[in-house]
């Protein structure tokens, strides 16, 4: 952050003296008025209902341009570390702000590789649950349970027990939304195996079962990879700003992430994916393909109420950028299981048609999103609409303990405290009471 050669002039109309506040920039993206002043210099605070113009903290991990339809990680494209990384090494490069060369991608990937097994105790505490709980219920208190297990890593002030905590849960969410999973349906859980990529491991605990050999399949384990990679982390969204809010009170690393996993529950955040497949669903049980113009014309009329589910972004104001990687990936999966002729994807790709062809939502630039086609693939492979948000969950750990570490590195971090405007009573007294 540096101070730019200008500055703003705050003015009132009623008189009061006028008051300058300093002008910051970054490396690129908007420049930043600095009001931390402004309360002790004027008695006011600024009004910004969800701090949609309000820079909340300084960061170097992650970058968007929602004009461009531009998402980096430190500065490189999600395009080129889609196509050419893993997600182990997307992690790296979150953690460190490097990519790994080839002896850290080594140690990296088996230090992770190797710390996926959870506490036993863990599969007693899931007993606790109803087995129709949804997952997200379930993975938001397993997170959170970690904190138990691991007294040793739970200083968020220690740089080291950051560290430790980090690779923790990088590599054991896996392991838990798996066993969220299997404990829901019934069967046993699947320890992890550490020949397998971090992809492909998860999938065997997933779909794999005691009494039979899992083989990966390699175009899945890609598409997986890909979804974690696009969802690793996305500046300052709803449930990493409650990750930096919760962990600037200097609760333990564990507890914070478990606060973005029930932040990112909600539907108009991590539950999108899953608000589209059960949009699709709804469309396909009251008449599929055949009725899809006219669910179309029912989302144009602003009176229906009908909203269209994965389609433009509240950030991209163009085309996604993880949207056409996904596309891709979308068609290899669809290819590869054979479901092309299967009633919901065709009417999933009606509804892409309708979306890229329609001046109606062209002019609107109401184009799929990430979360259109990452709901098909995890259906395509087997994971349940339930899940998905979890899958989220799993993917986006990583941002989340990122984000967190370098909040805590930062030296004018504050325990976060917003402020109001007061709308209700004025101090007024109780009946009988002495004034």
């Amino acid at each position: 952050m540096k101070l730019v050669d200008n500055k703003a002039t705050l003015t009132f109309s009623n008189g009061s003296p006028s008051v300058d506040l300093p002008v910051y920039g970054g490396s690129i993206g908007p420049d930043v008025i600095d009001i931390r002043k402004l309360y002790a210099q004027t008695g006011m605070f600024t009004y910004d209902p969800g701090f949609l113009s309000t820079a909340s903290c300084q960061s170097a991990i992650t970058y968007i341009d929602g004009d461009k339809g531009e998402l980096l990680y430190r500065g490189y494209p999600i395009e080129q570390l889609a196509t050419h990384c893993d997600y182990l090494d997307v992690c790296y490069l979150l953690l460190n702000g490097e990519l790994p060369d080839d002896k850290q991608r080594g140690d990296f990937h088996k230090l992770v590789t190797n710390h996926t097994m959870v506490n036993e105790q863990m599969q007693f505490f899931l007993r606790g649950f109803r087995r129709d709980a949804h997952p997200m219920a379930v993975l938001t208190g397993l997170v959170g349970g970690l904190s138990a297990f691991y007294h040793d890593s739970t200083d968020i002030n220690n740089p080291q027990h950051r560290e430790i905590a980090a690779i923790r849960l990088i590599a054991k969410m896996p392991t838990l939304v798996s066993m969220a999973y299997k404990y829901g349906i019934g069967q046993p859980y699947m320890y992890p195996r550490n020949e397998l990529s971090y992809a492909g491991n998860f999938l065997r605990m997933m779909f794999g079962v005691p009494c039979e050999d899992y083989k990966v399949n390699p175009v899945l384990e890609r598409a997986l990879d890909r979804i974690f990679i696009l969802h690793a982390d996305h500046e300052q969204n709803a449930s990493t700003s409650t990750v930096r809010l919760c962990g600037s009170s200097g609760t333990n690393p564990f507890a914070a992430i478990a606060a973005g996993v029930a932040c990112l529950w909600g539907p108009a955040h991590g539950g999108a994916n899953e608000a589209c497949l059960n949009m699709l669903e709804d469309i396909q049980r009251n008449g599929g393909v055949a009725k899809v113009g006219e669910f179309m014309e029912k989302v144009k009329d602003k009176n229906s109420g009908v909203k269209l589910m994965g389609f433009g972004h509240r950030v991209y104001k163009n085309y996604d950028p993880r949207a056409k990687l996904m596309q891709e990936t979308c068609n290899e999966v669809l290819e590869e299981l054979g479901l092309g002729n299967d009633p919901l994807f065709k009417l999933a790709k009606e509804l892409e048609k309708i979306a890229l062809e329609d001046d109606y939502f062209v002019q609107r630039k109401l184009y799929p999103n990430v979360d259109f086609y990452s709901g098909i693939v995890q259906r395509a492979i087997g994971i349940p609409v339930n899940l998905f948000t979890g899958i989220f969950a799993l993917a986006r750990t990583v941002g989340w303990i990122a984000q967190l570490n370098e909040m805590i590195s930062d030296p004018e971090y504050k325990i976060g405290r917003p402020r109001q405007l007061f709308t209700g009573s004025p101090r007024r007294d109780v009946p009988g009471a002495k004034k």
